[in-house]
């Protein structure tokens, strides 16, 4: 058995940014050379979340706006800030397997891989991408 693992970076543009990562997710299963098996993608930090959606406008735009209903920005949080991207991001989750056939990632038609970052200001993330099988 394999692993593989690469880091990915991206700029965030701040608060419910969410970011089409299919493609560089892709591209690391591809050049591992794993035909079948595994891919994790995980972010190390407490406010950016990893999940799956169908990465249209209008969608996006839905996501975004049941973040906020369900965890409001205005709410009254005992961490000061950025209490609700904290929790935010709990909700989410900080990872996400997919299974790999033929080398190929095993999605949905209309699902692709996101990277929301829920902080309140811009960043610089660091993705990890740990791909295992054979």
């Amino acid at each position: 058995m394999k692993v593989i693992k690469k880091e990915l970076h991206i700029k965030t543009m701040g608060e419910i940014d969410v970011i089409d990562i299919t493609g560089m997710v892709e591209g690391v299963v591809k050049d591992s050379g794993i035909k079948n098996g595994l891919v994790t993608v995980f972010i190390p930090g407490a406010t950016g979340a990893i999940t799956t959606i169908e990465f249209e406008p209008n969608l996006v735009q839905d996501f975004k706006d049941v973040l906020e209903k369900l965890v409001p920005k205005t709410g009254r949080y005992r961490h000061p800030i950025n209490g609700h991207s904290h929790l935010r991001a709990s909700i989410l989750g900080p990872s996400l397997s997919v299974p790999i056939a033929n080398g190929n990632l095993i999605l949905g038609t209309w699902q692709q891989i996101v990277f929301v970052e829920l902080d309140v200001r811009p960043r610089s993330r660091r993705l990890i991408v740990q791909v295992v099988g054979e």
